[in-house]
C-alpha cells in the first residue's frame, strides 16, 4: 500500500509539520479519483503522496484537524469503502486494522463516507479553512479542497477560507537525505539507460530503437519507469523542444538531442545530453555546443541558497546572448525536481535541500542543429552539488563515451 523507500516516521513528521504550520486551521489533502477507464494505473496527487506515501488508493484523503480535543483525531486518513466485486477486478485492499495503522503511521483511519461529517465538525470548531491544493486557473475546475470548503461554509456560519497553497510546496522543496538518495539512484539508472543506447548510436538507426534501449537500460538497472516521456530527436527534430514522435532515422552528420530519465522509488531524475551521431562533433557543432556548456556551467555556479531562479537563468542567458544565440534560447533555465519531474515550486529564493534542473539550449532550425545540456543540482548549505556529474557532458568526454560504448558492443 505504501512506498517503502521512505521511512514511515518521515511521513509522520511531514504531517506534523503541515499541521503545525496551519496554526489551528483545518486542512484536507485529496488523493484524487481514478479515471473510469482501466487503461492507466492510478497515481495519487503528489501533495497527498508526499504526506502519506500512499500512491494507489483512489478517493483517499487526509484531514488536518488541529483543534480536535482528541489528540488521536487531529490527523486522520480516510479510505474509500471496500467493494469485493470491484476488488476482484482492480486488486484486493486491506481492511481497517491495527496493522494498517502501523503500516501507515496514522492513529485513526476511517472510511471516506465519514469525511463530510468530520470535516464539517472540524470547521465548526476552527472556523478557518486552509486551502492546501494548488489553486486552479479560472478556466479549470475549482481545486478539490476549495470546492468542499465552499460547501461547508454555506452550512456553517463564520467559516473563512484562506490560502495556504504554498505550504506543501515549501516543505516539498527541501529534500530530506532519503529523498536525495532516491533522486541520486534515479540518476544512476538514467546513466545505465544512456550507456545502453549509445552502444547502438549510428547513422541509419531509428530514434524509436534508441528510445527502447533507454527504457530497457532504465529497467535493467532497477529503475521504476520513465520520469517523463523520452525525447529522442535527431537533425531537425533536435530543435523541437518537446519532440515526442521518436520515429525518424538518424543521418550522418546529425546531432541527437536526448532528454530522457528514469524514476526510482517515486522520485524523478531529469537529464539531457546531445550526441553527434557520427561519434564526433563537426567544427560548427562543437562551437555551438561549447557555448551551451559554458552557459550551463555559469548557471550552475549561480545556484546557491538565497538565489532566485531568474538570477540563475540570467547567468546562462548572458553567455548565450554574448555568443549571438539569444533568440535561439526560448525556454527557462530549469525547474524544481522531486516527486514530479516539474516538482512543486514555492515562492521565493532557493533553499538548502532543493533540487533543481539546469538546462540551457540553443535551437537553430535553419542548420538542423539543436543542443541542450541538463543536469540535476542539489542546493547545499553553502552552494551546490551536481548530482549527475558522473554523466559525461564536455564535448571531448561525450565523444570518448560514444567510442567506449561502441567498442563494448563489438
Amino acid at each position: 500500500m505504501m512506498d517503502t523507500n521512505i521511512a514511515v516516521s518521515e511521513y509522520v513528521a511531514r504531517r506534523h509539520a503541515i499541521a503545525r504550520a496551519l496554526k489551528g486551521g483545518t486542512g484536507v489533502l485529496f488523493a484524487g479519483d481514478a479515471a473510469a477507464s482501466l487503461h492507466d494505473a492510478f497515481k495519487a496527487e503528489s501533495a497527498f503522496y508526499y504526506a502519506t506515501g500512499i500512491g494507489g488508493e483512489a478517493g483517499a484523503a487526509v484531514l488536518f484537524d488541529p483543534t480536535n480535543p482528541d489528540p488521536n483525531r487531529r490527523c486522520c486518513l480516510f479510505l474509500k469503502p471496500r467493494n469485493p466485486e470491484v476488488e476482484q477486478w482492480d486488486g484486493w485492499r486491506s481492511p481497517l486494522s491495527g496493522a494498517l495503522r502501523k503500516q501507515t503511521g496514522f492513529s485513526r483511519i476511517f472510511r471516506s463516507t465519514m469525511l463530510p461529517m468530520m470535516l464539517t465538525d472540524a470547521l465548526r470548531r476552527s472556523k478557518r479553512a486552509c486551502c492546501l491544493h494548488r489553486f486552479a486557473t479560472y478556466d479549470a475546475p475549482v481545486s478539490p479542497d476549495l470546492a468542499v470548503f465552499r460547501k461547508v461554509a454555506e452550512r456553517v456560519p463564520g467559516v473563512s477560507i484562506g490560502d495556504e497553497t504554498m505550504l506543501v510546496p515549501r516543505l516539498r522543496s527541501t529534500k530530506s537525505r532519503g529523498e536525495q538518495r532516491l533522486v541520486a539512484r534515479a540518476i544512476e539508472c538514467t546513466r545505465a539507460g544512456y550507456d545502453a543506447m549509445l552502444a547502438e548510436l549510428a547513422p541509419g538507426v531509428n530514434e524509436r530503437r534508441l528510445h527502447r534501449l533507454l527504457e530497457r537500460g532504465f529497467a535493467d538497472s532497477g529503475g521504476t519507469g520513465n520520469a517523463y516521456h523520452p525525447i529522442v530527436g535527431a537533425g531537425l527534430n533536435s530543435t523541437v523542444l518537446h519532440y515526442h514522435a521518436n520515429d525518424q532515422q538518424l543521418a550522418e552528420g546529425d546531432l541527437l538531442c536526448v532528454d530522457a530519465a528514469a524514476a526510482f522509488g517515486g522520485y524523478a531524475s531529469d537529464i539531457t545530453r546531445t550526441f553527434p551521431v557520427s561519434g564526433r562533433f563537426s567544427k560548427d557543432q562543437r562551437r555551438v555546443y561549447d557555448v551551451v556548456l559554458a552557459a550551463q556551467e555559469a548557471a550552475i555556479r549561480a545556484v546557491r541558497p538565497g538565489a532566485m531562479m531568474h538570477q540563475v537563468d540570467a547567468a546562462a542567458r548572458e553567455v548565450i546572448e554574448r555568443a549571438g544565440f539569444g533568440d535561439a534560447f526560448m525556454h527557462g533555465i530549469g525547474h524544481h525536481l522531486g516527486l514530479d519531474v516539474h516538482d512543486a515550486t514555492p515562492d521565493g529564493a532557493l533553499r538548502p535541500g532543493a533540487i533543481v534542473t539546469i538546462e540551457p539550449g540553443v535551437y537553430l532550425t535553419d542548420r538542423r542543429l539543436g543542443i541542450r545540456i541538463e543536469d540535476d543540482i542539489l542546493v547545499t548549505g553553502t552552494g551546490r552539488k551536481n548530482l549527475s556529474a558522473s554523466i559525461p557532458k564536455t564535448a571531448e568526454d561525450v565523444e570518448k563515451w560514444i567510442a567506449s560504448r561502441r567498442r563494448a558492443k563489438r
